[in-house]
C-alpha cells in the first residue's frame, strides 16, 4: 500500500498520512512531482518527451502525459521523488542539480474512471530536465507507461489546446516550461 502525506495549500506535510486510494476517494490535498524531459532540435526547436499512460492506470488510461510524474510517498521530498520516478518509470538517471525547478502548480479536478469517482487535489512541483535520451534505450515501467515519444513543443501545445490527441496535460504546465 502506498501512503501519502496530507499537505497544506503550500505543499507542507500536516503530519497526517493516508493510503493513496483513500486520498483520491476523499479528495485530500497531497503532493506530486512532475518532470518534463526536453531536448533542443535544430529543425524543430524544443522537443519534449511524452509518455503514453498504461491502459491499467487508475486515472487517464491511454492518455499522453508528462515525461515522468508521480505521487510523493509519505516522508519523501519533491526532488527525491522526482529522481526516483524518472528511474522507475523510464530508467533515466539524473543528478539533482540537473532538474530545473519551474515552480508549484495547484491541481484540482474530479472524474470517473473504471466506474469509480477519482478526486485529484494536489500540489505539484514542476521540473525541467534537458536530456537528449534515446527512447529505444529506455526501460519503461509497463504497469505505468505504454510508450514514449518525442514531440515538438509547439505541436504538443497546439494539440493539447485543441484537444486533438488523448492527453491529461495542462496548458499551464506547458507554459511553465517556457518561462
Amino acid at each position: 500500500m502506498e501512503y501519502l502525506d496530507i499537505v497544506t495549500e503550500d505543499g507542507i506535510p500536516t503530519g497526517v498520512t493516508k493510503e493513496r486510494n483513500s486520498v483520491h476517494r476523499d479528495g485530500d490535498l497531497h503532493r506530486t512531482s512532475h518532470v518534463w524531459i526536453a531536448r533542443e532540435d535544430q529543425e524543430h526547436g524544443m522537443e519534449i518527451l511524452l509518455q503514453k499512460r498504461s491502459m491499467n492506470k487508475d486515472s487517464h488510461p491511454g492518455c499522453y502525459d508528462i515525461s515522468s510524474a508521480g505521487h510523493i510517498p509519505a516522508g519523501m521530498g519533491y526532488l527525491e521523488s522526482a529522481l526516483r520516478e524518472l528511474m522507475e518509470e523510464l530508467g533515466v538517471h539524473a543528478e539533482p542539480e540537473e532538474l530545473i525547478d519551474k515552480g508549484l502548480r495547484r491541481v484540482r479536478w474530479q472524474e470517473t474512471f473504471h466506474g469509480r469517482i477519482f478526486r485529484d487535489n494536489q500540489v505539484s512541483r514542476v521540473y525541467l530536465l534537458w536530456k537528449d535520451v534515446d527512447i529505444s534505450k529506455l526501460c519503461l515501467q509497463t504497469e505505468e507507461v505504454e510508450s514514449v515519444c518525442w514531440m515538438e513543443y509547439a505541436k504538443c501545445f497546439r494539440e493539447v489546446q485543441e484537444n486533438s490527441m488523448p492527453n491529461c496535460i495542462a496548458l499551464e504546465e506547458l507554459r511553465m516550461l517556457k518561462q
